[in-house]
């Protein structure tokens, strides 16, 4: 059987080096030794100012529109995983969706001031498969009116946008550190801020607003992330460039299979240095993508449609047609791609994907 994606796992003694330390401190958790250890780490291969470590890249979301006094509606994108989304309602905000560029993928920075009202207060942009929007547009409309900026980079370990980390824009960068993404902690998430302010802020936020054992600096939430989970950070820092390299040449190798294939890839911003997240690929229809989807399915291989469905049809959210978004998301679809993927599994996928399309003619 071959998945979507597979968690790479460091060799196990490696973990249980750590595992033993844990044991013997009898430490599991509230800003351990290795959960600081992380961080500084994190902060030194990102060549970031500011990270906090927390459990999860959903709670990465909503601490930053907490942390930023967000009210009222904030500007987002329908092509995004439910989180981004899911964040904005739990906090009691009202997401206004702006359709994507049909080519990046990524919120169309020239749909964005038609929709900003007087209650608009912050722009919530997700960098769409690891790779970064338009940033200098959505920096300069956020700075024309007055607006927060939040990039949701669940995606976005390792990559660069001109030179640095993409972590290092907008107000605050939250991204995600599941099993299902290229570095991973088992369950995990980061805030990453320029700002010494909102790192102070969110600090407290992460832990309950503890201010010590018996005071509290404002209303907090269990943000907080294990020793078990850092453990696991710790050692799959020590692969990430094995992990990237990888990961490249397995999207090179399919780019070279399918490159006589009419499909839509997603354009890549090219003032950023990408880190091969997914491997995406866009059909000429919902039919064919859902013929191929089924085609590898029978052969026990496992692609994702993703993101589907369009956000902008979820049932809890102001009804707006997003036509591009929509159309996009019914007939997208991503390939296999991990550490552990072979060179044979990638060949045989092609040529399954190819044989679907020469049996249609």
């Amino acid at each position: 059987m071959i998945n979507v994606t597979k968690p790479f796992l460091p060799p196990q003694e490696e973990y249980k080096q750590y595992i033993d330390e844990i044991w013997q401190r009898a430490w599991l958790t509230n800003n351990g030794p290795l959960v600081n250890e992380l961080e500084l780490k994190l902060k030194k291969y990102l060549n970031l100012k500011h990270l906090l470590f927390l459990n999860n890249g959903t709670m990465a979301l909503q601490l930053a529109i907490k942390a930023l006094n967000l009210t009222g509606e904030i500007i987002t994108t329908p092509f995004s995983y439910v989180a981004t989304t899911s964040s904005i309602v739990w906090q009691h905000c009202k997401p206004v969706f702006v359709d994507i560029d049909s080519k990046t993928l990524n919120i169309n920075p020239q749909l964005i001031e038609q929709a900003i009202t007087p209650n608009t207060s912050a722009i919530l942009a997700t960098h769409v498969f690891g790779n970064p929007c338009d940033i200098d547009a959505i920096e300069a409309i956020a700075k024309k009116h007055n607006l927060k900026t939040i990039y949701d980079a669940a995606h976005c370990f390792g990559t660069t946008y001109k030179g640095e980390s993409v972590l290092n824009y907008g107000d605050i960068s939250c991204i995600s550190f599941h099993a299902t993404k290229l570095f991973h902690t088992i369950e995990g998430g980061a805030v990453a801020t320029q700002k010494p302010e909102l790192l102070e802020k969110m600090a407290y936020l992460r832990n309950f607003g503890h201010n010590g054992p018996y005071e509290f600096n404002g209303v907090g939430i269990n943000g907080k992330n294990s020793e078990f989970h850092a453990a696991m950070g710790l050692c799959n820092l020590n692969y990430i460039e094995a992990i990237l390299d990888k990961r490249k040449k397995d999207s090179l190798r399919y780019d070279k299979w399918l490159a006589d294939m009419i499909f839509q890839r997603p354009e890549i911003n090219p003032k950023c240095n990408y880190n091969y997240a997914y491997y995406s690929v866009i059909f000429s229809s919902e039919s064919e993508c859902v013929g191929v989807l089924s085609e590898l399915n029978k052969r026990n291989i496992f692609s994702r449609r993703y993101f589907y469905p369009s956000l902008s049809t979820l049932n809890y959210v102001p009804q707006n047609k997003c036509k591009m978004s929509e159309d996009i998301a019914s007939r997208i679809l991503c390939l296999p791609l991990y550490y552990d993927l072979s060179n044979t599994e990638i060949d045989m996928i092609c040529r399954y994907i190819k044989r679907y399309f020469k049996s249609r003619k």
